[in-house]
């Protein structure tokens, strides 16, 4: 078995990665076609991935011109802890107002680290006004490129 293989994380344990965590970099294209990277917070909508943005910002300029987005998930320090997950996809806008605010709590609650009983209404109204001037989207993904360096063993120590 070669150590790409190795490496490669089942879908669950990539469905967990998504859950454990908080920010993602989401890569989309300039109109000169360079990479525009950026770190964001994100939530999750039936599996997929959720963020939320200005409609002014450059990402969503980006994306109204090419959907396609990559989203980079990663955790760890050392080398044989590196974990992560390259999420490319395309990014659909959400056009329902109800929609884009259920996007914006479930990223709130979870940058807080709020249990989802912890919206309160008071939280609810922040996000409502906040998110006026918001859009969201949601991720479909066309591939997933995982790893996990925990898998790899150490050789025996002689």
């Amino acid at each position: 078995m070669n150590q790409r293989a190795r490496v490669t994380m089942t879908d669950g344990e990539v469905a967990s990665l998504l859950r454990d965590s908080r920010k993602l970099q989401l890569g989309t294209i300039n109109p000169d076609g360079t990479p525009h990277l950026v770190t964001m917070f994100y939530g999750l909508v039936d599996g997929r991935i959720a963020f939320w943005t200005y409609a002014k910002a450059q990402k969503a300029r980006n994306i109204e011109r090419d959907p396609r987005v990559s989203c980079l998930i990663e955790t760890g320090d050392d080398y044989a802890e590196l974990r992560g997950a390259l999420v490319y996809g395309t990014a659909r806008p959400v056009p329902e107002p109800g929609a884009v605010l259920g996007i914006g709590l479930e990223i709130t609650r979870r940058m807080t680290g709020l249990p989802e009983s912890g919206v309160t209404e008071e939280l609810r109204g922040y996000v409502a006004h906040t998110g006026r001037k918001r859009i969201a989207y949601l991720v479909e993904p066309t591939r997933v490129v995982s790893w996990d360096h925990r898998k790899l063993t150490a050789p025996a120590a002689p």
